[in-house]
């Protein structure tokens, strides 16, 4: 998942709750992960938490001091209650990891420390990470505190199962940092796509040649991925028809695995008509082996020549399900690159089309940056040169929402 939030959620104000379980010695990791993508963090410990993880280290890391104690040392802006400023100035709570007993104060709407007073008085978002032994997570107890709390409009990360710290095995872990920042992003962000279903083509296809050998293009899904992630974060529905990639998409989004060309159109055709928006950021092999051969071909075979014909033409052949869908396609090109991203997207019926630019350091398959331009039937809508994936993901997203 990559690290661009969208402008909306740079600079906002994450509190950030720990109490005392052995899953607060990846907070220092989790701060590291929420000040990576620009947030802003205040850190509050419970006094069991002090027991795990020292508050010099979560102080250096976060920039700011860390909050401890209900009575503690006079605020040099003596003037401020300090649960009350920190409610106030939170955009949203993040409580990692929550105890079973932290979960039964803030079901119960206790106020007996510094962090379940501050729970109490925000109004802003609250999202709690539990994490604690299997047996008290499927306690009766913690479940129906769990329940009250998801009726009033906390938000729960469940916990993974696994090896747990104290021997047995199974739910009660606390997810991986990354994947609790994602959270968080997506608690912050404008969800201005919600709603919306929005189909994502990604990565390469693989054409078989024999059980041994098959040919692709340069395609690593990145921008995709970027897409996919942009898209979840705001609020749409997102499924992605991917190709054979090494990458993690958005833990939001449907995954559609597939293989070869023809399989990604049969999962386009599949699932193209309950999409509002189709964005085909996959790089479709244009030419498949015209046979396949079921045994090695060995090296050396006298007269081994390789056929070649076309593969299926996905635009061309939706084109007719288009209807109201806004369609968006990309383009690689190493020359022409406007001229060429105009005439493909005359060719296929686009409402945009983004052209990259390959071949050259910085730009295109593999980076973590693209150069090229965007257009529309109109005309250029946007020129870009070494610009963030992640950032370029939103750009597109920007524009799509203007077309809906």
């Amino acid at each position: 998942m990559g690290g661009s939030t969208g402008k909306d959620v740079e600079a906002r104000t994450v509190v950030f709750g720990i109490t005392g379980g052995i899953a607060a010695y990846k907070a220092p990791l989790i701060i590291r992960a929420l000040k990576g993508a620009s947030l802003n963090v205040h850190v509050v410990m419970t006094e069991d938490a002090r027991h795990f993880v020292t508050e010099l280290t979560l102080q250096t890391l976060a920039g700011t001091p860390v909050h401890c104690e209900m009575f503690g040392n006079v605020n040099t802006q003596w003037y401020e209650i300090e649960h009350i400023s920190l409610a106030d100035r939170a955009d949203l709570f993040l409580i990692a990891p929550a105890t079973a007993n932290f979960l039964a104060k803030l079901s119960c709407g206790l106020a007996d420390d510094l962090l379940s007073c501050a729970c109490l008085a925000t109004r802003a978002p609250i999202l709690v990470c539990p994490s604690m032994n299997v047996n008290m997570l499927t306690n009766r107890a913690t479940q129906e505190n769990l329940e009250t709390l998801r009726r009033r409009g906390v938000h729960i990360l469940d916990p993974v199962s696994g090896e747990l710290a104290c021997g047995w095995e199974g739910a009660g872990r606390m997810p991986d940092p990354e994947r609790i920042v994602a959270e968080v992003k997506k608690l912050l962000s404008k969800g201005d796509l919600t709603g919306i279903k929005v189909l994502v083509t990604c990565g390469p296809t693989c054409e078989d040649i024999d059980p041994v050998r098959y040919i692709t293009n340069r395609s690593t899904g990145k921008m995709g991925c970027a897409i996919v992630e942009a898209a979840c974060l705001r609020g749409a529905q997102v499924k992605v028809i991917s190709g054979p990639v090494a990458l993690s998409f958005a833990p939001w989004a449907e995954i559609i695995q597939v293989r070869t060309a023809s399989q990604m159109l049969d999962a386009v055709m599949e699932q193209l008509q309950e999409a509002d928006v189709l964005i085909m950021a996959a790089a479709v092999a244009d030419y498949v082996p015209s046979r396949y051969s079921s045994t090695k071909i060995k090296k050396g075979t006298k007269g081994t020549t390789l056929e070649l014909s076309s593969s299926p033409d996905i635009l061309a052949t939706i084109r007719p399900q288009k209807e109201s869908k806004v369609f968006v396609g990309f383009a690689a090109e190493t020359e022409n690159i406007r001229n060429y991203a105009q005439e493909k997207m005359r060719r296929k019926g686009l409402d945009m089309i983004v052209a990259n630019r390959v071949g050259t350091i910085g730009s295109g398959f593999g980076s973590d940056t693209n150069s090229g331009v965007v257009l529309s039937p109109e005309g250029v809508l946007y020129d870009f040169e070494h610009m963030a994936k992640d950032t370029l993901a939103h750009k597109i997203l920007d524009f799509v929402k203007e077309r809906l």
